[in-house]
């Protein structure tokens, strides 16, 4: 069998270290579409993202992508106890929680563990568990995802859980768009994703896209980035978490629409493609941002 939970579950995937600077910062922020809207060069809103003075900040999402945003290679996957490649993956959901803001510049090691594999009958549920922490060994955030295995389903395993987030029926308190840039896949993969799927044409075909997609993590930050410029004025610090299933596919050159809501002392939010031929086709799902 391709995936053997009784190997996966529990097994030790590694143990990095890794170190990041405001450089690193500034490409991450700039990947996610940071200073890409008219004016955003003099706005000292933007400028927060792109300028590494005394007031840049660190959204919370670059701590998903820090451990391996120097790597040139395709992401591995030689996960014990699954023996699957590239082309049937697809990112299924992320989160982060942080301790503390995140610092401009430092170095962490993170450790990581397969939580669950879970059974959906097409296809298999890999999750992971990450823990960053500090050279003093303090915890400093900490990572969950899962990705989608296509074809790799069907030998009677734990269907697992699901868990949504419900989105109020009142008029959202945030209505807002972001134009993603034709080049923000090429730009975005030098965030340590080179993952052929977002920049070879002939791979995105074998995979079954008609074209290159977009990273799901780059949509990831843009949605935080646009939860936070919108309803947080803009303070990355305000953000104690993010956790979104991905829902769909964007192309570059394609809008995404973000509607969000303030409840219960957190941010919901859906995000959607808008205009085109796929208009309403959807990107991230239970979306909610910890405060």
């Amino acid at each position: 069998m391709p995936i053997d939970p009784s190997v996966a579950i529990g097994a030790h995937v590694g143990t990095r270290e890794f170190t990041w600077n405001a450089s690193d910062v500034l490409l991450y922020h700039l990947g996610i579409g940071a200073g890409s809207r008219v004016g955003d060069n003099l706005a000292p809103s933007a400028l927060r993202y792109t300028l590494d003075d005394e007031r840049l900040q660190v959204l919370p999402s670059f701590g998903v992508v820090v451990p391996t945003f120097h790597e040139t290679d395709p992401p591995p996957l030689d996960l014990p106890g699954c023996d699957i490649n590239l082309a049937q993956v697809v990112h299924g959901a992320q989160s982060i929680s942080v301790s503390a803001p995140l610092p401009t510049s430092g170095s962490a090691t993170l450790t990581t563990t397969l939580t669950d594999v879970w059974d959906k009958g097409k296809a298999a549920v890999i999750w992971q568990e990450g823990v960053a922490t500090s050279p003093s060994g303090q915890e400093l955030w900490r990572v969950r995802s899962s990705i989608f295995v296509k074809g790799e389903g069907g030998w009677g395993g734990d269907r697992g859980t699901s868990t949504s987030v419900t989105l109020p029926e009142r008029e959202p308190d945030l209505v807002t768009t972001y134009d993603v840039t034709p080049q923000q896949a090429m730009l975005y993969r030098l965030c340590g994703d080179r993952n052929p799927l977002h920049a070879d044409p002939a791979f995105a075909r074998g995979a079954g896209f008609p074209a290159p997609i977009l990273h799901g993590l780059c949509s990831y930050g843009i949605v935080l980035r646009e939860l936070t410029d919108g309803l947080l004025d803009g303070d990355a610090a305000a953000v104690r978490g993010f956790t979104a299933r991905f829902a769909g596919v964007v192309f570059p050159g394609e809008t995404i629409g973000v509607r969000a809501w303030r409840e219960d002392g957190q941010v919901v939010a859906s995000a959607a493609i808008v205009g085109g031929d796929r208009d309403g086709s959807p990107v991230l799902a239970d979306c909610a941002v910890t405060l």
